[in-house]
């Protein structure tokens, strides 16, 4: 299930991570990598703001997408 699907306030696991090498390098660079634990803070009209480690993040649905939990 894409991250995007998520439920605000849920904390999910990262179980993959899909598209072109530096897409995933960037989301790598960003603290997503497979294991981690990922905290939906907010979502407004598909987009997503997420506490990985310790900074918030915010996604657009397209790079919510290639996050799978």
């Amino acid at each position: 299930m894409p991250l995007s699907m998520a439920k605000t306030g849920e904390t999910v696991t990262i179980r993959k991570i899909t598209g072109r090498d530096e897409v995933r390098q960037h989301l790598a660079e960003l603290g997503f990598v497979v294991d981690a634990a990922v905290t939906v803070v907010s979502e407004i009209a598909g987009n997503l703001i997420v506490q990985v480690k310790d900074s918030r993040v915010a996604l657009d649905r397209g790079l919510a997408n290639r996050i799978l939990i």
